[in-house]
C-alpha cells in the first residue's frame, strides 16, 4: 500500500510540488517559532543571548494566574467570542442554504459577491468606517432616532457595554460573506438527484433544504464548529486593536490584546510568552473535548 501511494506521488509530482510553499510557510512561521517558548520558563532579556537568560520555572505562570487584569481580558475574551459563537455561527450557515435557493443564477453571483468583498477590506479601514458609522451624527444614530428608538446621539463605541455587540455585528457586517464561501462549496457537492427524487416524493423545498442540503453538509458544520470552540480563547486582534480605547478598555481588552500590551509595550516577553502557552495548552484541550463530543452527538469528527 505504502509503494503504491509513492507511485502516485511520482506520478502527480506537479500537483504536490504546489503544496511546498504552503509546507514552506508553515514551518517558518509555525514550528520553528515554537521552540522560543522555552523563554516563558526563563527570565528572557533581549539584550542577552538566549541560554545566558536564568531558568525560572513557573514564576510568571502563578504571576499571571493572580493578575486581576488577566482575568478580565478573560472574561472579554469569552464573553466576544460566546456572542460570536452561539449567535454567529449560524449566520453564514443560513446565509448559504439561503443563497442556494436563489434560482437566477447571476442574481446568487452578485449577491455573493457583494457578500464577501468586505472580507478584503483591512481593519484598518473597515475599523476607520465602523467608528464613523457609530461616532455622533453617524448612520447608526440617525437611523435609531429615525426609527424612533432613541432621542439623541449616543457615542456607542465611548460606552463599555456596548462594546462586545460591536465587535459582533462589525465581524458579522465583514465576514459573512467570506465564512459562507466553505459551506457553498460543500453544498455544490451534493448529488442534484437527491434533489429530484425528494421532489418527486412530495418534498417541499424547506424539507429538502433540511433533510437533504443540510444532513450533507453535516460533516463541514462539525469541522468548523470544533475548530471555533478551540479557538474560544483567540479574537481578532486587528478589529479589538481597531476599535478598542480608553473609555472601553476594561470590556475590549481581550486575551490577545493583553499578550501585546504585555510583549510588546511593556517590553515583558517572557511573562507574555507565558499567557501564550497557557493559552495553547487550553486551547488544545478544548479542540479534542469538542471533537470528542461532536463524534458522541453526530457522528462526526476531525480525527
Amino acid at each position: 500500500m505504502f509503494q503504491g501511494r509513492i507511485r502516485i506521488f511520482f506520478r502527480q509530482w506537479q500537483l504536490q510540488s504546489m503544496v511546498i510553499p504552503g509546507i514552506v510557510w508553515m514551518l517558518i512561521f509555525c514550528y520553528i517559532p515554537m521552540f522560543w517558548l522555552i523563554i516563558a520558563f526563563m527570565d528572557y532579556s533581549i539584550a542577552k543571548p538566549l541560554f545566558e537568560s536564568p531558568f525560572i520555572g513557573l514564576k510568571y505562570f502563578e504571576e499571571f494566574a493572580t493578575d486581576d487584569r488577566f482575568w478580565r481580558s478573560i472574561r472579554n475574551t469569552l464573553g466576544m467570542s460566546s456572542i460570536k459563537l452561539v449567535l454567529g455561527f449560524a449566520i453564514p450557515i443560513v446565509f448559504a442554504l439561503l443563497l442556494n435557493e436563489i434560482r437566477s443564477l447571476r442574481f446568487k453571483r452578485t449577491v455573493q459577491t457583494i457578500s464577501y468583498l468586505p472580507h478584503f477590506i483591512a481593519w484598518t479601514i473597515f475599523g476607520g468606517i465602523m467608528l464613523n458609522w457609530l461616532g455622533e451624527g453617524g448612520v447608526i444614530n440617525q437611523l435609531m432616532m429615525g426609527l424612533g428608538l432613541q432621542d439623541r446621539d449616543i457615542l456607542f463605541n465611548s460606552e463599555p457595554k456596548y462594546f462586545w455587540w460591536i465587535t459582533f455585528f462589525s465581524d458579522v457586517l465583514k465576514e459573512t460573506g467570506w465564512s459562507a464561501i466553505i459551506y457553498i462549496a460543500a453544498i455544490a457537492g451534493i448529488d442534484p438527484a437527491l434533489y429530484e427524487a425528494a421532489e418527486l416524493d412530495g418534498a417541499n423545498r424547506w424539507q429538502r433544504m433540511w433533510h437533504i442540503t443540510v444532513q450533507s453538509i453535516r460533516p463541514t458544520i462539525a469541522i468548523l464548529f470544533i475548530l471555533a470552540v478551540a479557538g474560544i480563547l483567540g479574537s481578532n486582534f486587528d478589529q479589538i486593536f481597531m476599535l478598542k480605547n480608553n473609555m472601553n478598555l476594561q470590556m475590549a481588552e481581550s486575551l490577545d490584546l493583553y499578550i501585546y500590551n504585555m510583549g510588546l509595550v511593556s517590553g515583558r516577553h517572557s511573562f507574555s510568552t507565558a499567557v501564550l502557552f497557557a493559552r495553547s495548552i487550553v486551547a488544545l484541550i478544548l479542540l479534542f473535548m469538542a471533537n470528542y463530543a461532536s463524534k458522541k452527538l453526530s457522528g462526526d469528527g476531525i480525527f
